[in-house]
Parts: C-alpha cells; sequence; structure tokens
C-alpha cells in the first residue's frame, strides 16, 4: 500500500491528510497550529514515522487571476524543510479554493477550523492524486 501525505500550509495552521495511491482517496488526520511562526516539526516527525509515506504533496495557494499568494514564499521554505528532514519527493499542487470546498462539504461543522485545514489537505491531495492518472 502506498500512502502519501498532503498539507495544506498556512501562516498560523497546517492541515495535514492521509491518502492512499490505490484508491486514490485521502482522509484529514489533523491541523497544527505553527509554533514561533515555525511548523510543529515534533508532531510531523510523528506522522511520518507512523504513516511512512512514499512522498508528501504540498498545496500552492492562487487567487483567482492565478497569482501567488503573500504567503507563498513561507510554503517553498517548508517544502525545502520537508526535502531536507525527511528524504522525500514533495510534491506541489495549486490549491486554488481548496479552503472554500472544504468548508462547503462541512457545513454547519465547517465553524471549526482546525477540522477544515485538515480537509483541505485531503482535497489537495486526492487533486494530486486525480492528476496523476
Amino acid at each position: 500500500m502506498t500512502v502519501l501525505l498532503g498539507f495544506d500550509y498556512g501562516p498560523r495552521k497546517i492541515g495535514i491528510a492521509v491518502g492512499q495511491v490505490i484508491t486514490g482517496t485521502a482522509s484529514p488526520l489533523v491541523t497544527l497550529r505553527t509554533i514561533n511562526n515555525q511548523p510543529d516539526w515534533q508532531k510531523i516527525n510523528h506522522l511520518v514515522s507512523t504513516w511512512t509515506p512514499k512522498a508528501l504533496v504540498v498545496g500552492i495557494p492562487f487567487d483567482h487571476d492565478g497569482i501567488e499568494m503573500d504567503w507563498t514564499p513561507m510554503i517553498h521554505r517548508f517544502i525545502r524543510q520537508l526535502k531536507a528532514r525527511f528524504s522525500l519527493p514533495v510534491h506541489q499542487i495549486n490549491e486554488f479554493l481548496t479552503s472554500i470546498e472544504a468548508r462547503n462539504l462541512m457545513g454547519r461543522a465547517a465553524r471549526s477550523h482546525e477540522v477544515v485545514d485538515a480537509v483541505a489537505a485531503a482535497l489537495i491531495l486526492e487533486t494530486w492524486f486525480s492528476e496523476q492518472h
């Protein structure tokens, strides 16, 4: 079974999901708060150790005009850090509107932003799976 982890990176929170290549599906895992503007590497290390993914997928946000968001350089730094820490392939995908789609899917439950980010990470991962076929 080939497992991947997906990340919805934000300046204050990082949503994380796990997905399986065979089924092309993903499930939300957790949303981690950043610590002093840094990812919670201890918890990310634990997730990577637990799930032993073959690759990681990170969403890159663009606005409706196709322009990268102002925090995108932080995401590219996060991607470099993931590569250095875990020696795994890190794929990037346009995550345009995944957070809005996650809120729509969740309805009333979307009030918990912690859950929304993890659901957005699952959507990022599923989008990546669908683009691979």
